[in-house]
């Protein structure tokens, strides 16, 4: 038999010292999720789904080529990023409706969360291309299940707007979700929007999870006026924030009307009328429309 016409060795991974061989995949896309800091964390499926593949679509494949290094994968890497994705996506959804088994990563963690990986999703579901999930390991879940908060409703909204004025508004309208909030936060800018936090959502117990799944593991609980105050203090931490804030107060409906006076008299104190009906209304669970028109009757009344 010609040198040619040997068969090619079958595509596989190494773990634990062994090489195993890949399990044959669907065609199709297959979103694949992969450790956030930890390479143990990745499953046994993702590994033969990342061997098996044709190619590995990945944000970048610097990162992702050390993870296949690891596990001796060869499998060729294409760059698909928020840059290229416009000229990429129609070659990539032509391989898939071609029949080819692709595999979709994000540089860590569940693909599509806080990725440009959507986009190509939507549009291969719209080809009929036959896509599935690869699960495993999430920075948003990690974090939640260690912060110390309720998990049972969260609400997930990524990074805030990066200047004061907009992060403000937004976490007005976040203000009443009756869930834990969820947010992915540089660590130079995580000061600032713990001061944004506590003004506009008021002393709600929070978390800093960082550097989750690595060695230099932390989660630092309090209330956000507090850990405010100790940021405030401190260089900007290193590494991957997620910081998590617990839901309105329970019960805030029955607020005493005695008792939410005294919140806005205390808030007009510092804040304008509309600052301090967010800052009420975050913190109370209250309307924000009802809480303003009683701060506007309080700032006339004061002013009299």
């Amino acid at each position: 038999m010609a040198l040619d016409d040997a068969p090619l060795p079958a595509a596989g991974y190494t773990a634990f010292g062994l090489r195993a061989e890949a399990e044959k995949i669907e065609p199709g896309l297959h979103v694949v999720a992969t450790p956030i800091g930890n390479l143990k964390d990745i499953s046994f499926r993702a590994l033969s789904t990342l061997a098996a593949a044709a190619a590995v679509i990945a944000e970048d494949t610097r990162v992702t080529k050390t993870l296949l290094a690891h596990y001796g994968i060869s499998t060729p890497l294409i760059a698909y990023h928020e840059h290229n994705a416009k000229v990429i996506r129609p070659h990539l959804l032509a391989r898939l409706e071609a029949g080819e088994r692709l595999a979709l990563v994000s540089d860590a963690g569940t693909p599509l969360v806080s990725d440009p990986g959507f986009k190509l999703v939507q549009e291969a579901l719209e080809r009929g291309v036959h896509v599935t999930s690869v699960p495993g390991p999430s920075a948003v879940l990690a974090a939640l299940v260690v912060a110390g908060l309720p998990t049972d409703r969260f609400f997930f909204e990524g990074f805030l707007p990066h200047k004061s004025g907009p992060r403000r508004a937004r976490l007005a309208e976040l203000a009443n979700v009756p869930g834990t909030l969820v947010f992915f936060e540089s660590p130079r800018r995580l000061a600032e929007t713990l001061v944004d936090c506590a003004a506009v959502l008021g002393p709600r117990d929070a978390a800093i999870a960082r550097e989750l799944t690595k060695m230099y593991e932390s989660v630092r609980r309090g209330r956000l006026d507090d850990l405010s105050e100790a940021l405030a203090g401190e260089g900007p931490p290193r590494g991957e924030i997620v910081l998590l804030v617990a839901p309105p107060q329970e019960g805030a409906a029955a607020l005493a009307e005695a008792d939410l006076d005294a919140r806005i008299v205390d808030a007009l104190a510092t804040h304008s009328v509309k600052d301090a009906a967010s800052v009420v209304s975050a913190a109370t669970g209250q309307p924000r429309r009802q809480v303003y028109s009683r701060a506007l009757q309080l700032s006339v009344e004061k002013g009299k």
